[in-house]
């Protein structure tokens, strides 16, 4: 059968999801918040002296993935990568809450090689419907283009011709992907040698919404002082696997409100491409 092109504007059933203290506690130390046990308290821990707990501002893009996408077609879940990841935040995201999800298959783009489907997820306050959170998240699919579909456009992006004004370093664990599951990913190609051999690669990689996480923590203490109620966009393109164990490196350049970053692996390649972040003074939400 393949992809359906007609599957555009198609949009599946809301569900009520349900978070609670330790999912953002959890999420936290699964996008490597922790590595230094004295630093992040507010995204770590719920019970430090003077340190209100916090949720990471990407949080939400977890959450998001736990509503059942409407259904597009056929395809091989092998051949299926995360291309781009979007999120807007309408309010802070609270440390346990509750959100009605809805998805919409936003676009299907014939890439010749591959596919791109698009998807957007809303998210509402189930008591009131006010909005919470929206994001859009594009998974390109290898092999299954040729249908004769639209190719799409994308927004134009430049990285300034200057050093970047912030760079931040992490390190992934060797064991990150394992613990990133634990939030609620599954996929194997993540995990299971023989799965990611499949899909073209010789070991399981790390989680592209684990490398998100990573650049989310960057922003926060980059470009937010230190506060996640100040990041209200967050957006880029998947370029590259990253291994766990791998070094990172975000690099920020300030614009206003605006900040462009690109996130790359410790040998210099490329990982997240064509990074716009936001800084808002978002005001919080009466979330049940």
């Amino acid at each position: 059968m393949g992809l359906d092109p007609a599957a555009v504007g198609r949009t599946g059933e809301p569900l009520d999801v349900a978070w609670e203290s330790r999912d953002a506690l959890l999420y936290a130390v699964a996008v490597g918040a922790g590595h230094d046990p004295a630093a992040e308290l507010a995204l770590t821990t719920e019970n430090t002296e003077g340190v209100p707990q916090r949720a990471l501002p990407s949080f939400a893009a977890l959450l998001s993935q736990r509503v059942p996408r409407p259904d597009v077609g056929t395809y091989d879940r092998a051949m299926l990568l995360h291309a781009e990841q979007h999120l807007e935040l309408r309010a802070p995201l609270p440390v346990a809450g509750r959100a009605r999800l809805t998805a919409e298959v936003l676009a299907v783009h014939d890439k010749g090689t591959g596919a791109v489907v698009w998807t957007g997820v809303r998210a509402v306050d189930p008591a009131t419907g006010a909005p919470l959170f929206s994001t859009r998240s594009a998974a390109f699919i290898r092999g299954a283009g040729g249908f004769g579909g639209p190719r799409g456009t994308a927004e134009p992006w430049e990285a300034p011709a200057r050093e970047p004004d912030e760079v931040v370093r992490f390190r992934t664990r060797p064991e990150q992907a394992l613990l990133y599951r634990l939030t609620g990913d599954r996929n194997p190609l993540h995990s299971d040698p023989g799965f990611a051999a499949r899909a073209g690669f010789d070991r399981p990689i790390l989680h592209g919404m684990c490398t998100y996480g990573f650049t989310a923590r960057a922003l926060v203490a980059a470009a937010c002082g230190g506060d996640p109620d100040r990041l209200a966009t967050l957006g880029g393109r998947f370029r590259g696997p990253v291994v766990p164990g791998d070094a990172l490196e975000v690099r920020l350049w300030r614009d206003g409100r605006a900040v462009l970053f690109q996130t790359l692996r410790g040998d210099g390649a490329v990982v997240i491409d064509r990074g716009v972040a936001r800084l808002d003074d978002i005001r919080p939400a009466g979330l049940a």
